[in-house]
């Protein structure tokens, strides 16, 4: 267990929220266990309420041993789950996707808060995921809905930021992340859309084919699709959100 001391009642800084070699240490843990996805190494980003990015990690040898386009794609994540979570609901990433799709209750807001491409491509990339990471202390904006991206809730339910992974497919990194949150003690989410009271912004599994729509329909409208049997028995299995 990584314990970290979260303070974070001042948003517009990172102080209080983790840093890298604590994100680096939890997104290791997450993804060396079985998350039914292809056992691919990761990338995390952290940002906080403003969505300035605090920290950048990965989880191989070297920054090339990820998918080097999920680097920003994780912080990306970071971003969609607190920009769209509120104190009192949690919206993750993987609830967002039914939702943005045509017809869905938030369609085009996957097109609003555009990455800051001068922040996500700027300085030299061999600092990528260390703790000189380029995109650490700029805004870094951009919209994921799928899964992966969570907001942080400290111990006084106070939402302190965001968490984003990506590396491999979109429902082992909704489980990845998950473990992360909750290895970091930011996990004291205080309601969301999944009907799950224990895992309240849990990935939601309800899509159902329909004639004439490839992604299907989902019942409660914050449906994900299933990328693996194993990835979505995980996800039913997850850690309780605290407290």
């Amino acid at each position: 267990m990584v314990s970290t001391s979260v303070v974070a009642d001042d948003s517009s800084d990172c102080r209080g929220l983790p840093q890298h070699a604590v994100l680096k240490s939890a997104l290791k843990q997450a993804r060396n266990e079985a998350n039914g996805g292809f056992n691919l190494d990761m990338w995390g980003t952290i940002v906080n309420r403003d969505g300035i990015v605090c920290a950048v990690a990965f989880t191989g040898e070297d920054r090339g041993d990820q998918w080097p386009g999920s680097r920003v794609i994780s912080a990306q994540k970071a971003n969609t789950s607190t920009a769209f979570s509120l104190p009192g609901l949690a919206l993750s990433t993987a609830n967002l996707y039914s939702a943005v799709s045509p017809g869905g209750s938030l369609y085009g807001l996957q097109h609003s808060n555009p990455v800051n491409t001068n922040v996500a491509y700027r300085g030299n990339a061999a600092d990528y995921g260390t703790p000189n990471d380029p995109m650490e202390g700029g805004k870094i904006g951009g919209i994921n809905v799928f899964g992966g991206g969570f907001a942080l809730y400290n111990s006084r339910g106070q939402i302190v930021g965001g968490l984003g992974v990506s590396g491999d497919s979109s429902c082992a990194d909704h489980n990845i992340g998950w473990k992360t949150r909750h290895t970091l003690l930011l996990d004291y989410v205080p309601a969301g859309v999944s009907g799950d009271a224990m895992r309240r912004d849990n990935i939601v599994y309800d899509i159902s084919p329909q004639a004439g729509q490839q992604e299907g329909v989902s019942a409660k409208g914050w449906g994900h699709p299933v990328c693996s049997a194993a990835a979505t028995t995980i996800a039913a299995t997850l850690p309780a959100n605290r407290p």
